[in-house]
C-alpha cells in the first residue's frame, strides 16, 4: 500500500490486492492498540466522523452511547406540528399522522426524541428530509400519555387514547390485541 497526503485529507490509505483467489489484499487503513483506541474519526461541524461505502462487518460488540431507541423515518402528514413523543398510526397512503382515538390497531409507535431519550438508530434515512421524521420502533422513548382514564403505573400496558398525539392505559385485554404502544416504565 502507499499513502497519499492531498488537500482536504488527512490521511489516505490506498491498497492494492492481487489478482489471486488466495490474496486477500491488504488495508487501506488499520489500526491496533492493546488498551487504547485503533482508529478514531472526529467531525466538528455537521459532517460526519466516518463514511463506509460498501459492506461492514463487525466481530465485536457495537456500543451506540447516545440515544435510547431504535427508530425508522416516516412520511408524515403535519411534520411542523408534530412533536416527539406524539403517539402516531399509519394512514391508508402510508403516511403517519398522530392518533386520534382509542384502542387504534393502525398504531406505528411514538415520534422519538423527546427529552433525554433521542434515537440511536435511524433506519430509512434519507437526504431530503421533508415531511419524514424518526417514529420509535423499540427502546425507551417518552411518551405523550393522558392518566384521565385511568391511573398509570409501572408496567402498565399503553394503547393509543382519543386524546390527540397521547396514549393512555390499555384496561381493555379484549381490545389490546393489536393496539399496544409498550409498558410504562415509570
Amino acid at each position: 500500500g502507499h499513502a497519499i497526503v492531498d488537500t482536504g485529507t488527512g490521511v489516505y490509505g490506498h491498497s492494492i490486492g492481487h489478482d489471486t483467489v488466495s490474496d486477500l489484499g491488504g488495508f487501506g487503513v488499520r489500526g491496533e492498540t492493546v488498551k487504547g483506541i485503533a482508529v478514531q474519526g472526529r467531525s466538528f461541524g455537521t459532517g460526519l466522523a466516518g463514511r463506509f461505502i460498501g459492506d461492514v462487518e463487525v466481530t465485536g460488540d457495537l456500543r451506540l452511547t447516545t440515544g435510547q431507541d431504535c427508530a425508522e423515518d416516516f412520511e408524515v402528514l403535519g411534520v411542523g406540528t408534530i412533536e416527539p413523543g406524539t403517539v402516531m398510526v399509519i394512514q391508508e397512503d402510508g403516511m403517519l399522522r398522530q392518533s386520534d382515538s382509542e384502542y387504534d390497531k393502525k398504531v406505528a409507535g411514538v415520534v422519538s426524541g423527546a427529552g433525554n431519550y433521542k434515537p440511536a438508530i435511524i433506519l430509512g434515512r434519507q437526504q431530503t428530509q421533508e415531511n419524514r421524521i424518526p417514529v420509535a420502533l423499540l427502546g425507551k422513548v417518552y411518551c405523550k400519555v393522558d392518566a384521565r382514564f385511568s391511573p398509570i403505573e409501572v408496567g402498565d400496558l399503553l394503547t393509543t387514547s382519543p386524546t390527540p398525539g397521547h396514549a393512555m392505559k390499555a384496561d381493555d385485554p379484549a381490545r389490546a390485541l393489536g393496539t399496544l404502544i409498550g409498558k410504562a416504565l415509570w
